[in-house]
């Protein structure tokens, strides 16, 4: 019994397709090469073009909902996940900062506030938070120059007035010696 040279081992050209397929000109194979990545582009879009491919997560927004809850833990999971996805992001370290404040580890609040200044040293929140919590602490003189900070660039919107009092109030408890 013989065996087709097309069929035999190692009937294949120098490009791994079958000797056959060298026959055919070479446009023909690059369109088929295109119609078959067609085939799993529209294998992997819904109708209307969204992408069925797994897209990431929004970890930040998760993790806002979940302080929103009172899940401060799970959180802090959702933060450390939008963390590494995004290692400089300002917002995420400040809002891992609050949480901890939140869970009561202000050593660690105060390590990511000071990460969110090394990045963004005009981020109002993060001297905010900060002074609070070095004036905590009893490190009023660091609490004093972040408070000054903070009023010095303070943030705009409705709800920043009771913040921005709140740290006038406690700027002017400094300066007057009634904090120690």
């Amino acid at each position: 019994m013989e065996i087709s040279h097309t069929h035999a081992k190692g009937a294949e050209g120098s490009s791994g397709l079958p000797r056959t397929a060298h026959a055919l000109p070479r446009f023909i194979c690059l369109n088929i090469l295109r119609l078959d990545m067609a085939f799993w582009k529209r294998l992997f879009k819904r109708r209307g073009g969204r992408d069925l491919r797994p897209q990431r997560l929004d970890y930040l927004n998760e993790a806002l909902a979940l302080e929103r809850q009172g899940d401060y833990d799970a959180a802090l999971t959702s933060y450390r996940l939008a963390l590494r996805d995004h290692p400089t992001d300002p917002r995420v370290l400040q809002n891992m900062a609050i949480a901890f404040t939140k869970t009561n580890r202000h050593d660690e609040a105060i390590r990511y506030y000071r990460r969110t200044l090394e990045i963004d040293p005009t981020a109002a929140g993060a001297h905010y938070g900060l002074a609070f919590l070095l004036l905590r602490r009893g490190e009023t003189e660091q609490a004093r120059k972040h408070f000054e900070r903070f009023l010095a660039r303070p943030p705009q919107g409705p709800d920043a007035t009771q913040w921005i009092e709140h740290a006038r109030r406690a700027l002017a408890e400094l300066n007057a010696g009634e904090v120690s």
